[in-house]
């Protein structure tokens, strides 16, 4: 039986990375504060947690200000987006194998 555990990305091993694609997927963008009142996660705890995906190049960072205060909102890059399908395929694929 081939191993469907080789295609999981360890990117999302972490449940809110997991969480954070999943918003990200289903949203156009997100800014940092909707995203930690929606995960209920820690300031520092999101900002790790976009910072890895940052550098796994799975999201976009774009800072503005909106009057006088600043906004960072987040987007999923295609490389994100592609990553994000390939591993729910994995997932779609380690449930199919499992017996009954």
């Amino acid at each position: 039986m081939k191993n469907p555990l080789i295609h999981f990305d360890k990117a999302f091993e972490n449940r809110i990375r997991l969480q954070i694609m999943s918003v990200l997927v289903a949203n156009e963008h997100y800014d940092f504060n909707s995203l930690k009142e929606l995960l209920e996660v820690t300031d520092g705890n999101l900002a790790s947690h976009l910072k890895a995906l940052e550098k796994e190049e799975y999201i976009t960072v774009n800072k503005t200000f909106v009057g006088r205060k600043p906004n960072t909102q987040y987007l999923a890059s295609e490389i994100g987006r592609n990553a994000f399908k390939r591993h729910l395929q994995a997932l779609e694929n380690l449930i199919k194998q499992q017996k009954p």
